[in-house]
């Protein structure tokens, strides 16, 4: 029968698909995370992993498992949160996953804050340019630009953002004026690598009219240090604005875009209190901070 600490191991392997991953979160060496899957597997009876140079992939009867793994992860967290829950403090760890573009210029002041009032609590954010995979929990929650329709997911917004085309004052001062979109054609754009735009609400040229994109990147924050920089023109975020001194905004009558922030949750995770009341200071602390910066532009 497998107890807590077989299937701690199972699941860091199966997240991270490999046993040098799982070694560093379980805080133990490769080969001895390897000797206690071979141990465990031989202990199920099943073989749970394909291992192959690419790492360790489930198979049908680990898919299985990790399911029910994952329900008796939860029922631990309930029952650690039921104990701690004497103080009115968060505690714990909690990973929060997000584009670069939150992840830079709005979760650190909103989770610093949350953390403030919660000296126990442990906060990651993993911010990467893609989704992620809550069936995995490769985090307890994530935040997205667009409303997934699939899977055992709660989705609740967050709260709107606008978007401008931006160039940095001392650009703008020795390139040709800018006085409608046609003028751009003599401009360099920044902007996304187009095979890289992992949501389609991440496609802002497309609504500018624009094609060529002179200088890409996949990270946001990239792209506007090239803005800063005097490097071109780009779309930037209102609210990474004042994190950039000397962009300004421009053609702001003929381009103003509209985005959202939802932040996703798998369904099994809604019944831990402690998730729950995170995820509403997060959402309070999100709103206050985009009208907070959108404000200062």
């Amino acid at each position: 029968m497998a107890n807590w600490d077989d299937l701690k191991v199972f699941l860091a392997v199966a997240r991270s698909e490999s046993l040098s991953g799982a070694g560093k979160v379980l805080k133990v060496d490769p080969a001895t995370v390897g000797r206690r899957i071979a141990r465990f597997e031989a202990q199920m009876g099943a073989l749970l992993f394909t291992k192959s140079p690419q790492g360790y992939a489930l198979t049908a009867e680990g898919q299985r498992l990790m399911m029910r793994a994952i329900r008796a992860e939860d029922e631990m967290s309930r029952a650690f949160e039921g104990l701690a829950g004497e103080t009115g403090q968060l505690s714990g760890q909690i990973r929060l996953g997000a584009p670069d573009g939150s992840a830079n210029y709005l979760l650190p002041q909103v989770c610093a804050a949350i953390a403030e009032r919660n000296p126990d609590l442990e906060i990651q954010i993993v911010a990467l340019p893609r989704v992620f995979n809550l069936s995995k929990r490769e985090a307890d929650m994530a935040i997205g630009v667009s409303a997934p329709t699939a899977g055992r997911l709660h989705v609740e917004k967050l709260s709107d953002y606008k978007l401008h085309l931006a160039a940095a004052r001392g650009y703008l001062d020795q390139a040709p004026p800018i006085k409608t979109l046609a003028d751009l054609g003599q401009h360099r754009i920044v902007g996304y690598i187009q095979d890289m735009i992992f949501d389609r609400e991440l496609d802002y040229l497309g609504e500018t009219g624009l094609e060529a994109v002179h200088l890409a990147s996949n990270s946001v924050s990239v792209q506007i240090n090239w803005i800063r920089q005097g490097a071109g023109v780009g779309v930037v975020h209102d609210f990474a604005i004042p994190s950039a001194p000397g962009v300004e905004k421009i053609l702001t009558g003929e381009i103003s875009l509209t985005r959202s922030f939802y932040l996703i949750r798998h369904a099994d995770n809604l019944r831990l209190e402690r998730l729950n009341r995170f995820a509403a200071l997060l959402r309070d602390g999100m709103r206050a901070e985009v009208a907070r910066l959108e404000a200062l532009t």
